[in-house]
């Protein structure tokens, strides 16, 4: 316990932006530095920006809930700005369920549809999950038959990828931003803003005591999944050799499982033959 937690502290002291914890940490407790993140990464200028303070969003009991990193608003846009170190293989997908979440969130009782706010999600990813070589891959529903006629419906889905971006944009604030994000050399005002408030966060024992608590917790849920996906497998096995009229007793055996729990399965394969033994 006291070797895992110092290796935690350890790995807390070499933090970067470039890591989940600290990019929330810096981006939700510095508004100003959030809204200059969007500026410069869309090409836009907002007057007036408000940060949404709640940090969970679930659309109704049993639905699944999602924390997004930074979810802020202005008078028009709507923006979910999400550092990805790992292709997870879903990211699409997560832009749209995080795109309806928003919207239902966004949409009060008795508003129009066209009430709706101009909705961005920008996710900040290391690897390039297209594989095209692009800095940049901007998404809006478009018609397919013409591959001109845009649905208007005013949902965007920004993907920055990191190392194209550094190599690949011009020489502008971008571009400056995601150098500082890989290689921790300011060499603006931002970037160096950026760098004091990485600083600063690395000195907060609250954090720190939250992103260490928050670290074994993802080992425990991690090594609890692979004991739960062994177990699924070992049950779809269960089902299987029964279903091919192995017995009850050398499927016990065999798999590990317990006789009660092969003959609670038998009867979900044959729920109309007595499985007494």
């Amino acid at each position: 316990m006291e070797k895992e937690w110092t290796s935690l502290s350890t790995k807390w002291e070499k933090l970067t932006l470039a890591n989940n914890f600290i990019f929330y940490k810096v981006m939700r407790h510095h508004p100003d530095a959030c809204q200059h993140l969007i500026e410069i990464l869309l090409g836009i200028k907002i007057e007036k920006m408000e940060m949404i303070s709640e940090e969970t969003m679930m659309v109704d009991f049993g639905a699944k809930a999602i924390r997004l990193d930074v979810f802020v608003k202005d008078s028009k846009r709507m923006y979910d700005v999400e550092l990805q170190i790992a292709d997870t293989k879903e990211l699409p997908e997560r832009t749209r369920y995080y795109q309806g979440i928003m919207d239902v969130d966004s949409l009060k009782s008795g508003q129009q549809y066209k009430e709706l706010k101009d909705s961005h999600i920008i996710f900040i990813c290391m690897d390039d999950i297209f594989g095209k070589k692009l800095p940049v891959y901007t998404f809006e529903n478009i018609c397919m038959e013409d591959g001109n006629t845009k649905l208007m419906d005013r949902t965007f889905k920004h993907f920055f990828i990191v190392p194209n971006c550094a190599t690949m944009l011009n020489e502008g604030d971008a571009k400056t931003f995601f150098n500082y994000l890989i290689s921790e050399q300011s060499a603006d005002t931002y970037t160096r803003d950026l760098k004091e408030y990485v600083d600063d966060a690395r000195h907060n024992t609250q954090w720190r005591q939250q992103m260490m608590t928050w670290e074994r917790q993802r080992a425990y849920d991690f090594e609890a999944g692979r004991t739960e996906g062994a177990r699924e497998k070992a049950l779809d096995s269960a089902r299987n050799f029964l279903a091919n009229g192995v017995s009850p007793e050398i499927v016990a055996k065999s798999i590990g499982l317990k006789m009660e729990e092969v003959l609670r399965i038998q009867k979900e394969v044959f729920p109309d033959k007595n499985t007494a033994v």
